[in-house]
């Protein structure tokens, strides 16, 4: 049932919105360079890896030695709109329409994460992640790194169409009033370098 509620809104979306996401990929563009979207390897359902879709929300500026800039520098103002209406997110309904990402699930991290979580923390991939999720709708980046995985793994062991439906509730609400955007002291969150 949730993967059928997934392809069809995921379809209906892409198409009730593709003037939308056409104009903000044109925008991204002018504003930021080619290409305007952002492909990462992202784990997902049992750490199976596929390519996750964003907008960017950054430039690609970097130091003498070729490396990339912190995230402080690289986030322009027009990114920060973008995170902040989650403008970047809508290349994900393609994820979702591929079955790769679920509207609802813990968020895909990155790959360089993966050895460092500990049994409880991977089991946020015993299901397919998601757009938003119980940790989104409860601090988002504002949280730390252990509450945002112990709300993750309290969704996969409670999860139901019912819950579902109140975090997607709660996500439209906290996109409204734009909490939890960013860590306190950072441009977005920092890195997970592992529980003690």
């Amino acid at each position: 049932m949730k993967r059928l509620f997934d392809f069809t809104v995921s379809l209906t979306a892409l198409f009730v919105l593709c003037p939308i996401i056409g104009i903000v990929a044109l925008t991204v563009r002018w504003k930021l360079g080619s290409p305007a979207l952002f492909k990462q390897p992202r784990p997902g359902l049992k750490g199976e890896l596929f390519h996750v879709y964003k907008f960017r929300t950054m430039t690609d500026v970097r130091d003498e030695q070729g490396e990339l800039l912190p995230d402080a520098y690289r986030l322009t103002s027009f990114g920060k709109m973008m995170r902040k209406l989650s403008l970047d997110e809508l290349p994900q309904l393609w994820n979702v329409l591929k079955g790769e990402m679920s509207f609802v699930g813990p968020r895909p991290l990155l790959v360089e994460y993966l050895p460092l979580y500990n049994d409880r923390q991977a089991c946020r991939h015993d299901v397919r992640p998601g757009i938003t999720g119980w940790a989104q709708v409860n601090g988002r980046n504002a949280i730390s790194w252990e509450q945002k995985f112990e709300y993750d793994v309290w969704y996969v062991e409670n999860r139901t169409m019912w819950l579902d439906m109140k975090i997607l509730f709660l996500t439209v609400k906290k996109v409204f009033v734009s909490e939890g955007i960013s860590q306190e002291g950072q441009a977005t969150m920092e890195k997970f370098k592992g529980s003690q």
